[in-house]
């Protein structure tokens, strides 16, 4: 083999790579582009088929060698920053990572390694520092990144998660009004509605039940009633009859792992196993609409809002937009609350005397026969809400977030303390935030609901469950309403335990909680009686 074979598409490799440095590129084409583009110059030096297969795999190897070489290199504007190899080389790291569910002990693991900043990827960090709040996710903060392009159906409008800048201020002006406290109070009454049908169906029941499928099914039908004004009924059916969970989970599953790769996203999104999820969750977006148009407004929903039915603004919304913003509450909105409420009960029940004093105060600010539903006595439960808080603080129903990324021309930012080059993508993990002993001490591992009633816990600022900033979780008071709602109701009617407690390992509960951007739950059975 002559050195004049090797040499030229060696240096075509070297060369392809310095084009794209090491942003990495938007669309899979890029890459198919760029080797079209060289096919003349291989041609060039020879037509023989053999030689030119031969050539571009000179030139592809060379490639990724030196791609794989400059990432790991004292070169590379990250080089300083520690992490794993595997996470430095390719992004391949974060989608096997991804795809176990356990990204956010994987994290919270390389950061009780490395400490505060770690490389976890070619470009990205993951940040565990409570000044970078501020700088990533505050008014002042960083716009979102790339991440969240490949979370996009690229045939339906953008929804509120991957909007960036203007566009998303003047759409979460509508999801505001739909989460004013106003709109709060009228939707007090469907939650109320259908926790009253979850407590019916719990007593019927009887004995042992999944109270994680039970919670579920009640989040789903409340966040139906809430946004479309109606159409789910789980609880009544006794089950997810036509398959939404399924779907659901498995368009969060493809999202988590194809987030990582966006440059391949279009082309992965055609692949049967992402695109069939994703086909009916658009066709469950717009049958919900459809539905909803059809009924009218019958009440002020979250529809009613978004669709400015009130007439407040200049342009009445586009209804494909609102259908999206529409598919959007019910995904992360009945998976975020049950997630929330799965936990606050599994900590309960794993600690008797936090569980005891909670059921103390219920039957003292509900007694016997008062309405456990009613809001205006939640300012009494002091107890419940701190144990609420440190549910969220333990199990975050978003325990990774998404990144943000400092922009490209901007020449870099300082964040907590260190220098961040541009077109750096940047988490900062709730998980590993509220569990860090610089924020949460002592025992910040551990379930203990008296933290909250220390001096300026509230104001904590590493305590991030609903995200921070002007893209925070829009529905955080709803979440925390709905909680503090069902909590008392169940803690009021019934007398809970764990099923089968001498064969309870509580790891195992907490092993099914999958990062998938939101958390997917396992089972969390329990035995339950009426009390008398």
């Amino acid at each position: 083999m002559s050195l004049n074979k090797v040499l030229p598409p060696a240096l075509l490799g070297i060369l392809s790579h310095l084009i794209i440095k090491r942003n990495e590129p938007r669309r899979l084409t890029s890459n198919l582009v760029l080797g079209c583009l060289v096919l003349p110059l291989i041609v060039a030096r020879s037509t023989n088929p053999r030689d030119i297969v031969f050539s571009y795999i000179v030139l592809y190897a060379t490639w990724i060698s030196s791609v794989v070489l400059y990432r790991l290199s004292p070169l590379h504007p990250l080089a300083r920053f520690p992490g794993p190899v595997l996470a430095k080389v390719s992004k391949l790291w974060g989608v096997w990572v991804s795809s176990r569910g356990h990204q956010h002990l994987v994290l919270k693991s390389l950061h009780d390694k490395h400490g505060p900043i770690v490389r976890i990827g070619p470009n990205e960090l993951s940040i565990c520092d409570s000044d970078a709040v501020l700088s990533v996710l505050g008014a002042e903060g960083l716009p979102k990144g790339t991440y969240y392009d490949a979370r996009q159906d690229p045939t339906a409008p953008r929804n509120l998660i991957v909007l960036r800048g203007e566009e998303h201020a003047q759409r979460r002006k509508l999801w505001n009004r739909g989460m004013s406290s106003e709109s709060l109070l009228e939707y007090a009454e469907v939650i109320s509605k259908r926790a009253l049908q979850l407590s019916e169906k719990l007593e019927a029941a009887g004995g042992q039940v999944d109270l994680a499928a039970w919670i579920g099914y009640f989040s789903f039908d409340f966040m139906g009633d809430m946004a479309f004004g109606g159409g789910f009924e789980m609880l009544r059916d006794n089950g997810d009859k036509e398959g939404l969970w399924e779907v659901m989970d498995s368009f969060t599953y493809a999202a988590a792992l194809v987030s990582h790769v966006p440059w391949g996203a279009l082309a992965i999104q055609r692949l049967s196993w992402v695109a069939k999820p994703l086909l009916a969750l658009r066709k469950f977006g717009v049958d919900c609409a459809t539905k909803r148009i059809k009924q009218g407004a019958t009440k002020k929903d979250l529809w009613y809002h978004l669709t400015d039915e009130a007439g407040l603004e200049k342009t009445r919304p586009l209804v494909p937009n609102v259908i999206a913003e529409g598919a959007l509450a019910i995904i992360a909105g009945s998976d975020t609350a049950a997630t929330a409420l799965c936990a606050l009960m599994y900590l309960l029940l794993t600690h008797p005397e936090s569980m005891n004093r909670a059921r103390e105060e219920v039957d003292s600010v509900y007694p016997p026969g008062s309405n456990a539903l009613d809001t205006r006595l939640h300012d009494q439960l002091h107890f419940l809400q701190a144990c609420t808080s440190e549910a969220l603080r333990l199990h975050p129903p978003v325990p990774t977030n998404g990144p943000r990324i400092v922009p490209l021309g901007s020449k870099g930012k300082v964040i907590a303390g260190q220098f961040i080059p541009e077109g750096t993508q940047i988490y900062v993990p709730p998980y590993c935030l509220h569990r860090d002993p610089r924020y949460f001490s002592p025992s910040p591992d551990e379930f203990i609901p008296e933290r909250w009633f220390k001096e300026g816990a509230a104001d904590n600022l590493a305590f991030i469950p609903f995200s921070y900033g002007p893209a925070n979780c829009v529905g955080r008071n709803l979440a925390r309403q709905e909680i503090l709602m069902v909590t008392s109701l169940l803690l009021q009617q019934f007398d809970i335990e764990i099923a089968e407690k001498e064969d309870f390992v509580p790891s195992v509960f907490e092993d099914a909680l999958h990062d998938q951007f939101v958390c997917s739950r396992g089972k969390l059975r329990v035995r339950l009686s009426k009390r008398s």
